[in-house]
């Protein structure tokens, strides 16, 4: 989009349906702060919420949603299956429903590629069991499968977070439905090009979390990025979201303070250079906010780009 009108912008999906280019993501949002800054977001034009169950905050989420005073059916909202819930995908969803305080989900999100056993068993909601284990008998294609099944009045699409290529072949070999979205993460320093690609060539639009680096990201501290923004104009956090945005992403910034929230917001006009893109794509320094040690086995199974 050449004149950079990202703020009204939306993509549309496999399914037809158009999903808001520019939102607010609350992943590590302290309780208190989630519910003020979800309003502060759609009353200064964000129509895209992205939370999660694993977060624990759907509740505030949904509150603030209230606050606003923006209707329902004007708001896209992104939230996941936690990976505990494999087993229990209608449950699943239901929770996040009741959470949430709506009668729908936009966008409904396998977060990982990854089952896991909570501490009680057949107790989903219980926390996840310490070390974590993966469960034998069931694994994210059978979550899939659930999550396909799922009444269109109760989720509008469905699609996947945090899956590489690998993860994603594998899928599509058994999948009836071909996910409208894979999340992932995504910013200069992490810019998966042939992950992007891959989505692209097989209808899968992506949307970047961490599209900031997360806090006291390394990338506040690049030179080429500071320059670039300076040149512009603009701020660092901006021209980040330009990238994401000219690159085809739909980007979900996280603030919990509305001065940034609203400053995130105002990128509209901005368009970089391809030689600004260039520079942004070939930095040479990598890293990742969210990785997969946590998990009881590796997820992230391609190449580092």
């Amino acid at each position: 989009m050449s004149d950079g009108q990202w703020t009204s912008l939306s993509y549309t999906l496999n399914t037809g349906d158009k999903i808001p280019a520019v939102g607010l993501g609350t992943w590590q949002s302290k309780p208190g702060e989630v519910r003020n800054a979800v309003a502060a977001a759609l009353r200064a034009g964000y129509r895209h919420i992205d939370t999660a169950l694993a977060y624990g905050n759907e509740r505030e989420v949904g509150l603030g949603i209230k606050d606003s005073g923006v209707p329902r059916e004007e708001i896209w909202i992104t939230t996941k299956l936690d990976n505990t819930w494999h087993k229990h995908v209608k449950e699943g969803l239901a929770s996040s429903l009741n959470s949430l305080g709506v009668e729908y989900i936009d966008l409904y999100l396998m977060h990982w590629p990854c089952s896991t056993a909570p501490s009680e068993e057949g107790n989903p909601a219980s926390a996840p069991a310490d070390p974590p284990v993966a469960y034998t008998d069931v694994d994210y294609l059978d979550a899939w499968a659930e999550l396909e099944k799922l009444p269109k009045s109760q989720v509008r699409n469905v699609g996947v977070s945090n899956f590489d290529i690998t993860q994603l072949n594998r899928l599509l070999r058994h999948a009836k439905v071909t996910p409208a979205v894979n999340q992932v993460e995504l910013h200069p320093n992490n810019p998966t090009h042939s992950l992007t690609k891959f989505c692209a060539e097989k209808g899968i639009h992506v949307t970047g979390y961490s599209i900031l680096g997360s806090t006291n990201s390394p990338l506040v501290k690049d030179q080429t990025l500071a320059g670039i923004a300076q040149k512009h104009g603009r701020s660092i956090q901006q021209v980040l979201l330009a990238w994401g945005l000219q690159h085809g992403y739909s980007v979900i910034p996280k603030s919990v303070t509305e001065s940034r929230i609203v400053s995130n917001f105002q990128v509209d006009g901005l368009v970089l250079t391809e030689d600004d893109l260039k520079a942004l794509d070939t930095l040479k320094d990598r890293f990742k906010v969210c990785g997969d040690d946590w998990l009881p086995h590796k997820i992230f199974l391609d190449r580092a780009e």
